[in-house]
């Protein structure tokens, strides 16, 4: 599976529910027997900034263990996390695993690029709050048109690629 990375702090220095519903779920999907790996997919652009071990933290935390769990530090942003889910990490076949408004991307974008994809959705933090108050649902509506121009006219591609890594699944 591929977990999307967010931060886990909002910026008033509060849990972010989006990171943790996500972690969640990787965690359900593990203890389900639905997931035996996961590339956990993040920014790490700063040294005191490290969206995937993050994850790693918290996946470990709820039973996962480290063998079952792939770092990918160059996850700027959803177009590298899913080409590089590929291109890295050699899997033509993944359960994306983010929110439902981010997952429609992420699918759109695993299909853009022949990966065989399926979403699991974390819960949605604020299921109630109006799409046009929440600050991640507006920028998505954004990031799909970026998403389209950097896919069908700027053939956009990760920051960073690199050398393939060996994913060892048991």
């Amino acid at each position: 599976a591929l977990v999307l990375g967010t931060n886990p702090l909002l910026y008033n220095k509060k849990k972010n529910p989006y990171f943790y519903t996500r972690t969640d779920a990787a965690i359900e999907l593990y203890k389900a027997g639905k997931a035996k790996h996961f590339i956990l997919s993040g920014d790490n652009g700063r040294e005191s900034y490290d969206e995937p071990q993050y994850m790693k933290d918290e996946l470990m935390k709820g039973g996962v263990p480290a063998s079952a769990i792939s770092l990918d530090y160059a996850g700027f942003r959803t177009l590298d996390s899913v080409v590089r889910s590929k291109a890295i990490f050699q899997q033509e076949k993944i359960t994306i695993v983010s929110q439902p408004f981010h997952n429609y991307r992420a699918l759109f974008i695993a299909d853009k690029n022949d990966i065989d994809a399926i979403a699991y959705n974390a819960k949605e933090p604020y299921p109630n709050y109006p799409n046009y108050k929440s600050k991640p649902k507006r920028r998505e509506y954004l990031a799909r048109c970026k998403a389209v121009l950097d896919l069908y006219i700027l053939n956009k591609q990760p920051k960073f690629l690199g050398k393939k890594i060996d994913i060892d699944i048991q």
